[in-house]
């Protein structure tokens, strides 16, 4: 029997760090949220702290802010580390678990290049479960997806899908991470599910560009399918305002939420600024409801029409070997004009009147031409 708790989400104000020093800042504020998080609900005991991307170092965007590799090599970590020790004091003093993502981390097989990682802490301390992030967008962000160096990878770590989803089961009950762009399409939501599942923390630098509020609000309705159609509960964490010469304070405005396993909203955070909330989560009630049939998903999934989709590669494996990681986003733009090629050929798109299947690549070359000629991207 698991008892309900509260799952509380921190929606931070932070700084975009250039140094260790600026990481070690962000994480004193945050020792002083947890503090309050678990004080406030002192009655009905917060057991899950969750955190959203980037909320230790902070990640820059294309133009003249944008960081190269050496300048996100300067602040990345190795889990467990000085930084993560830091939440780990606070895991055992109050006998908690605290989720994070978008940790730029450090390999040591590959030291020249950085994963986007999520983690939870166990109320021991310990780090309990580690996740690399699968769907690293090619258009932002120059972190190492494993699918990126994935034939290398799969010997280090595994290949199988509990290695590359991970799921850890707890007292509270089992619990994943998805990572931002993971949730804008179903199939991570979904490898965690098949490996159990019941609580996944989405952590998020949702950009309003990218649609945070309405009209598009992507982020809500994202988060609110991959709960109902896996039926587990999603604890969405996003910035609530952030320090950094090149970006707004709202850039990835707030709106951080909590969503049921029917995809109701039970808690949503409508600002952009630091802020925390919390809901119940209830393990047995929602392990109730799987045990009906009635708008179960999973009970009335049917498979095999579906294998053609998966069986060809799309964005290319393997695209960033060992010594060559990715350094600019323009090398990043490869995989995507593979995957552009491959879509309009099939007849997965059809092109724009006026231009071919084969033409389509070659428009993405022009565009970011453009963009390195007007200076809005670095070249």
């Amino acid at each position: 029997m698991i008892e309900p708790y509260v799952a509380a989400i921190i929606q931070p104000e932070f700084t975009v760090a250039r140094n260790r020093d600026d990481i070690m800042r962000n994480l004193d504020r945050y020792c002083k949220l947890i503090d309050f998080t678990v004080g406030y609900f002192w009655e009905h005991p917060c057991k899950l702290i969750a955190f959203p991307e980037y909320f230790m170092q902070g990640v820059t965007t294309p133009g003249k802010g944008e960081k190269q590799l050496s300048g996100f090599m300067d602040v990345a970590i190795e889990i467990p580390g000085p930084e993560t020790d830091v939440l780990a004091a606070k895991a055992r003093e109050y006998g908690i678990y605290i989720a994070g993502g978008g940790i730029v981390e450090r390999l040591p097989e590959w030291p020249d290049r950085w994963f986007n990682t999520g983690i939870i802490i166990g109320p021991d301390g310990d780090v309990i479960l580690k996740y690399h992030k699968w769907h690293v967008p090619a258009f932002i962000g120059l972190g190492t997806s494993p699918h990126d160096i994935l034939d290398e990878y799969s010997k280090v770590y595994g290949s199988d899908i509990k290695t590359l989803f991970p799921v850890v089961d707890t007292p509270i009950g089992k619990l994943g991470i998805m990572i931002c762009h993971d949730g804008h399409s179903p199939e991570v939501s979904r490898a965690l599910a098949f490996n159990g599942a019941e609580v996944i923390i989405r952590c998020n630098a949702m950009q309003e560009i990218e649609g945070v509020s309405d009209p598009w609000d992507s982020w809500t309705f994202t988060t609110r399918t991959r709960a109902h159609d896996n039926c587990l509960y999603i604890v969405a964490a996003n910035w609530g305002s952030v320090n950094y010469d090149y970006y707004p304070k709202a850039f990835c405005p707030g709106r951080s939420l909590i969503v049921d396993y029917y995809g109701n909203i039970m808690r949503q955070a409508n600002y952009p600024a630091e802020g925390v909330i919390g809901a119940t989560i209830d393990i047995e009630a929602l392990r109730k409801r799987r045990a009906l049939i009635w708008h179960n998903l999973w009970a009335d999934l049917r498979t095999e029409g579906f294998r053609e989709i998966y069986k060809d590669p799309l964005y290319p494996p393997n695209l960033f070997p060992p010594d060559k990681p990715p350094r600019t986003l323009s090398d990043k733009m490869k995989g995507a004009m593979e995957s552009l090629r491959i879509l309009y050929e099939r007849g997965t798109f059809t092109p724009p009147s006026g231009l071919k299947p084969e033409d389509m690549p070659g428009e993405l070359v022009k565009r970011i031409k453009r963009a390195q000629e007007s200076g809005a991207l670095r070249k």
